[in-house]
C-alpha cells in the first residue's frame, strides 16, 4: 500500500513577520516597536528562522545589520504578502463590525482636538462607535488596523485644520506682557516634540529674546500648565482654539506664524461612500457626517 510522505513543516509565521519588519524598517528596534515586542524577541525570531533555513538573512556589523543576498531576494515578496494579509484582515473586520471606526492620532490631538468633537459626533451619528489610539508617530497605513490616521503634515491626506503658532498664557500673566521682549522675564513653556517652536516664532517676528522655561513631553500637560499660570506656551492654533474660546488662555501678541503644515486625515484603505469611516472623516473635515 502507498506510504504518505510526512508533511513539510512551514516556516513559523511570527519569525517571518519579524524578519520582514526588520528588513523593511532597517533596524531590529524599529521592527520591535512596530510589532509591539522587544528587540530581543525580534532577534530571537530572526535567529530561529536562520537556523531553520540553514542560511543567514542578515550580516551582523558593528553599526547594525545588513541584508544578505538571500534576505534581499525574499523581503519584497514577503512585504507584499503581509500587506495583503493586513488588508484582508482589515476588510474582514470592516464587514464584521461595520459601525466601528478606529482612529490613530497624536496624544495632543486626541486630547485637545478630537475629544471635544466626540460629543457632537455621537449626537449626530449615535450608531457609530469611535475608538482612538494615541501614537507618537503615524502608523504604517498598509499594515494598520486603524480606519483613519490624523497627524500633522505638510501635504497628503485631507487637510482638516491649518496650523499656526503663537504665544498663549493665562489672562493674569498676559497683563504683564506689553512687548515681545517681556518674554525674557517670564517662564516660557515648551514641548519636547516641538522644541523649535519658540525659535521659529521669534525669528518670524524679528525678535531677539532669550526664552527659558520648563519643557514637557506631553503637550496637553503644557497647555494645562499655561492655564494654571505657570508660564507662556507656544500655542498650536488647532490645539488651543478651545481654550482661547473659553477665555482660560489668551494670545498676548497679535503675531501668528503659519508653519506650513496642518492636521491631515488619511484613510488606511478606500472608504465606501456612506460607510462609518467615510462619515466620521466627513465630520472631522466639515463638522457633519453625511
Amino acid at each position: 500500500m502507498p506510504v504518505a510522505p510526512p508533511p513539510l513543516t512551514r516556516l513559523p509565521l511570527n519569525a517571518l513577520r519579524a524578519f520582514e519588519a526588520a528588513a523593511r524598517t532597517g533596524a531590529f528596534t524599529l521592527a520591535a516597536a512596530e510589532l509591539g515586542v522587544t528587540p530581543g524577541a525580534v532577534t530571537a525570531h530572526v535567529k530561529a528562522l536562520e537556523e531553520r533555513l540553514g542560511a543567514a538573512l542578515f550580516e551582523r556589523q558593528a553599526r547594525g545589520v545588513r541584508l544578505t543576498a538571500l534576505g534581499l531576494a525574499a523581503v519584497e515578496e514577503l512585504t507584499g504578502a503581509f500587506d495583503a494579509l493586513a488588508g484582508a484582515e482589515a476588510r474582514l473586520r470592516a464587514l464584521a463590525l461595520p459601525r466601528e471606526v478606529h482612529i490613530a492620532t497624536l496624544p495632543a490631538i486626541a486630547q485637545l482636538w478630537l475629544s471635544p468633537r466626540l460629543p457632537a459626533l455621537r449626537a449626530a451619528a449615535p450608531e457609530i462607535s469611535v475608538s482612538i489610539t494615541a501614537l507618537e508617530a503615524p502608523p504604517n497605513l498598509k499594515r494598520s488596523l486603524h480606519d483613519l490616521s490624523l497627524f500633522p503634515a505638510e501635504s497628503g491626506g485631507r487637510l482638516v485644520a491649518e496650523d499656526e503658532i503663537f504665544p498663549v498664557c493665562s489672562p493674569a500673566l498676559a497683563a504683564r506682557l506689553e512687548r515681545v521682549e517681556d518674554l525674557g522675564s517670564v517662564p516660557c513653556l515648551s514641548d519636547t516634540a516641538w522644541d523649535r517652536d519658540w525659535e521659529v516664532w521669534l525669528a518670524a517676528v524679528g525678535a531677539k529674546v532669550a526664552v527659558r522655561g520648563p519643557a514637557f513631553s506631553l503637550y496637553a500637560l503644557a497647555v494645562e500648565e499655561a492655564v494654571n499660570g505657570a508660564g507662556v506656551l507656544m500655542g498650536h492654533g488647532p490645539l488651543v482654539a478651545g481654550h482661547l474660546a473659553r477665555g482660560v488662555l489668551v494670545a498676548p501678541f497679535a503675531q501668528r506664524v503659519p508653519i506650513g503644515q496642518g492636521l491631515r486625515l488619511w484613510s488606511a484603505r478606500p472608504m465606501p461612500k456612506g460607510s462609518a469611516a467615510a462619515r466620521v472623516a466627513e465630520f472631522l473635515a466639515y463638522g457633519w457626517p453625511t
